[in-house]
C-alpha cells in the first residue's frame, strides 16, 4: 500500500518505472543501499535482542542479546539505543481459530507464514480477508491457481493505481537521476496527502466516489455489497491495486468475492452463515497482524519496566523521561519511510547536540504534573491496531507531544531546534 518513489530513500532513487514494486525488486534495491553506504559491513545477524535496561549511574543502556546460533546470551553496552524494529508481531500473526479446523482435508496456510515451494497450481483457494494481504495474494494466486475466493466480512476500498505514467516516463527519459526522482516523489508525496486529506474532510463523497470507481471496474452483475464497506475511507487504510489486477481478475473469472460470516470449516471448505459451502483445496487465513513493539525486547530503567501505554511519544519518536532512546515509527497514511528519515535527522541533530554541550544523555521532559489528555496516535479502526492499542504509546494535546503526520514533522524539524525548552541535555 505505498510506492517505491516515496517508500524508498530521499539519498537514493528508486530505480525502477513501476511504483508498486515485488519483494525481490525492493529486497535488491535495500541491499544496494546497504552496500553503497557500507551498512552491510557493520551488521551482527542472527541475533535478537532479549532486553535493554538503562543505568542511570554509568549512563548507558545494559542489552541482552540472544545467539541464535550458538542459543547462548550475552550482553554489551551502548549510549544510544535506536529501535528500528517496526511494530508487527513478524512471528506470531493474528490467527483466530475457527470451529471445524480439524475437518478440513485440505492447507490451512497464515501468509506470514507461506512456504516459498508451497505448490497451488489448479486449486481452488479461499481467501479470509479483505486488507491489503488478501489484495495482494488475489491476483498473484490467481495466475496459477483454478480460482480464488476471497471471503470478507467487511469490504475494503480499492483503489486501482496505474504502473505506468507519462509523468515519470518523461522525467526518467529526459532529466538527471537526482531531479527526477526528487520530482516525482514529490508529486506522489503530495497526491497521497491530498487524497487523504480530501478523503477527512468530504467522507460522504469520498466514499461514494470510490465505491462508484470499484463497481466500474467489475462485472455489471456483481452485488455492490461486495465493495461496499460500512465505514468510511481511512477509518481503516485504503489499499492499493497495480493496474486494477484484482479487478481484473475477477472479470475474467478467475476469482471472486463473497461477502458473508464463517459458521465453520467442513471437510471440503467453509459452510457460511447463509448456508453456502465454498468448496476449496487450500485455504489461506489473511487474517491480520499483531502488535509487538521493540521486537519483544522488555525495555526497563534501573530495572523498572518501561510500560509503553503509560508514555507520551515526543515528535513522534522519543518516550517521555525515557533518556537516549529513539523509537521508528511509520506512517499509517503516507510511506513508513517518510517518518524514519526525519525521526533519523532528528536522532542526529540530538546526538550533536551531546557532543557539542559534553552532554551524556538527552530526553524529552515531561513533568508528573503535565496536564496532557493522552491520545491514540494512529487514527484508524482496524483490528490490529485495536488489538494492540494498549501496547502503544499516547500521543498529547499540545506542541510536538501531539504531531504525528508527515508535513507537520517536517515543518516541525525544519524550524525546530534541539534545545527548545522540552528537551533535557545532561
Amino acid at each position: 500500500d505505498s510506492d517505491m518513489f516515496t517508500l524508498g530513500f530521499s539519498h537514493k532513487p528508486w530505480f525502477k518505472k513501476k511504483p508498486i514494486a515485488d519483494g525481490d525488486d525492493i529486497r535488491k534495491y535495500i541491499r544496494l543501499v546497504a552496500k553503497e553506504r557500507h551498512i552491510d559491513e557493520h551488521i551482527s545477524y542472527e541475533k535478537q535482542l532479549v532486553s535493554a535496561d538503562f543505568d542511570s549511574s554509568s549512563k548507558k543502556w545494559k542489552l541482552t542479546v540472544h545467539d541464535n546460533v550458538k542459543n547462548t546470551n550475552f550482553t554489551i553496552s551502548c549510549n544510544v539505543l535506536q529501535m528500528c524494529t517496526g511494530y508487527y508481531d513478524y512471528e506470531k500473526p493474528y490467527r483466530p481459530q475457527f470451529e471445524g479446523e480439524e475437518s478440513f482435508k485440505g492447507d490451512i496456510i497464515h501468509p506470514q507464514l507461506w512456504k516459498e515451494d508451497y505448490d497451488y497450481s489448479d486449486k481452488n483457494i479461499v481467501i479470509i480477508g479483505s486488507g491489503a494481504t488478501a489484495i495482494t495474494l488475489l491476483p498473484n494466486l490467481a495466475d496459477k491457481a483454478k480460482h480464488v475466493t476471497m471471503l470478507q466480512r467487511t469490504p475494503s476500498f480499492i483503489l486501482p493505481l496505474p504502473q505506468d505514467s507519462k509523468f515519470v516516463d518523461i522525467l526518467q527519459k529526459y532529466f538527471p537521476e537526482k531531479f527526477a526522482y526528487f520530482c516525482i516523489r514529490w508529486r506522489n508525496i503530495s497526491v497521497s496527502w491530498f487524497l487523504y486529506t480530501f478523503c477527512k474532510a468530504f467522507p460522504a463523497y469520498s466514499k461514494k466516489q470510490l465505491i462508484k470507481t470499484m463497481k466500474k471496474l467489475l462485472p455489471e452483475n456483481l452485488d455492490i455489497k461486495h465493495v461496499t464497506p460500512p465505514y468510511n475511507p481511512w477509518e481503516q487504510r485504503l489499499c492499493i491495486s497495480p493496474d486494477a489486477d484484482i479487478f481484473k481478475c475477477i472479470r475474467k473469472g478467475k476469482a471472486s468475492i463473497e461477502t458473508d460470516h464463517i459458521d465453520r470449516f467442513v471437510e471440503n471448505g467453509i459452510l457460511l452463515k447463509s448456508g453456502e459451502t465454498l468448496e476449496c483445496d487450500t485455504i489461506v487465513t489473511a487474517t491480520g497482524l499483531n502488535i509487538r513493539v521493540f521486537g519483544g525486547a522488555k525495555l526497563s530503567i534501573d530495572g523498572k519496566e518501561i510500560k509503553m501505554s503509560e508514555k507520551f511519544l515526543y515528535r513522534g519518536m522519543m518516550l517521555d523521561n525515557v533518556p537516549n532512546l529513539f523509537f521508528y515509527g511509520g506512517y499509517t497514511n503516507a510511506s513508513w519511510t517518510l517518518r524514519c528519515e526525519i525521526t533519523s535527522e532528528w536522532a542526529a541533530r540530538y546526538m550533536n547536540q551531546m557532543d557539542k554541550t559534553n552532554s551524556s544523555i538527552c530526553y524529552p521532559h515531561l513533568p508528573s504534573e503535565h496536564g496532557m489528555k493522552p491520545k491514540n496516535g494512529f487514527d484508524l479502526d482496524s483490528g490490529y491496531i485495536k488489538r494492540g492499542r494498549h501496547l502503544l504509546p499516547n500521543l498529547g494535546d499540545k506542541g510536538a507531544w501531539g504531531n504525528y503526520a508527515f508535513f507537520p514533522d517536517l515543518w516541525g524539524f525544519t524550524t525546530g531546534k534541539a534545545e527548545d525548552g522540552v528537551m533535557k541535555f545532561e
